[in-house]
């Protein structure tokens, strides 16, 4: 009777043992879904500005971190605009954004897509991130919705395989000249913000040239090179002397502001330039009217 005893509780513990076994570990519980939240306008009054700064594709310049300081900051300063900053192009959509991962998956998340902004700021460079919808909202928030553009620096070479871009701003970029003191020549001093601009000026930057069949016939110059005063090696990349660093087009019903200006982190500090670029934002945005009309080409000089 007791080895009978015996067995049966050999056999109870060993059940017991596999049973323990064979149970999975209990899942540590994740956290509560959070509700939903829908994008709200917290700043009444005020223009809205999308700093777009990708560029995960293309050339990373230095005075990309202080250019976002500087635009965000003079928005501030006269309670004209308020900025939001992206280092990816997620909100360059018309489309709902919703969260993913556990917590927020299918629901709204807080971010604010194209119809919660007035203008975009464009600050990306290389041949982009955006797919086939994206690009489509884009080119609609501008040219159909009369919303804002603002090119930077890099963007004459950025999207540079979606032709489409290359229309709303201008033109695309053949030729950089090195960083240097340049003579420049104000060519539309009553445009917003460039009055601060005498006539003829010499400008510190890297200013670009663009690539034929670029015409100014097709963009309203507010600053453009003094072809007068380049050397033969500089002419020779542009022999028609038709060479813009700042102009405004109307696209469609939108506004788009090309600022070629704005490589070196220095050139965001000068009291001027800021001048030139915060009339250019207002103007973007709506805030201030101007004459956009196209521009005649500088005689062959």
């Amino acid at each position: 009777m007791r080895l009978r005893l015996g067995g049966l509780a050999a056999m109870l513990l060993l059940s017991a043992s596999c049973a323990g076994a064979q149970a999975p570990p209990a899942e540590p519980a994740g956290p509560p879904p959070g509700p939903p939240i829908n994008p709200a306008d917290p700043w009444p009054g005020m223009k809205r500005l999308l700093i777009v700064a990708d560029v995960q594709t293309g050339f990373h310049h230095d005075s990309i971190n202080h250019a976002i300081g500087v635009i965000e900051q003079m928005g501030r300063e006269k309670h004209e605009w308020a900025t939001v900053i992206r280092t990816d192009s997620q909100l360059l959509t018309k489309q709902p954004i919703v969260g993913q991962g556990s917590r927020y998956a299918g629901r709204p998340i807080n971010a604010r897509n194209l119809g919660q902004f007035d203008a975009v700021f464009f600050l990306g460079s290389g041949a982009g991130t955006l797919t086939d919808q994206q690009k489509a909202d884009l080119l609609s928030f501008v040219k159909e919705d009369g919303k804002g553009f603002i090119a930077g620096h890099a963007a004459t070479v950025a999207n540079y395989e979606w032709p489409a871009f290359i229309d709303m701003i201008g033109g695309f970029m053949d030729y950089e000249y090195r960083p240097a003191d340049m003579a420049l020549l104000n060519e539309d001093p009553k445009f917003p913000g460039a009055k601060v601009f005498p006539k003829a000026f010499k400008f510190n930057d890297q200013f670009p040239v663009m690539r034929a069949p670029f015409t100014s016939k097709d963009v309203h110059v507010i600053l453009r090179l003094d072809a007068s005063k380049l050397t033969p090696e500089q002419r020779a990349h542009r022999p028609d002397g038709d060479i813009p660093v700042v102009w405004a087009k109307q696209y469609g019903k939108g506004r788009v502001y090309n600022l070629t200006i704005g490589h070196r982190e220095e050139v965001w500090d000068d009291p001027k330039f800021r001048e030139l670029a915060r009339g250019g934002i207002r103007w973007a945005l709506g805030l201030v009217p101007a004459d956009a009309s196209p521009s005649a080409p500088p005689a062959n000089r």
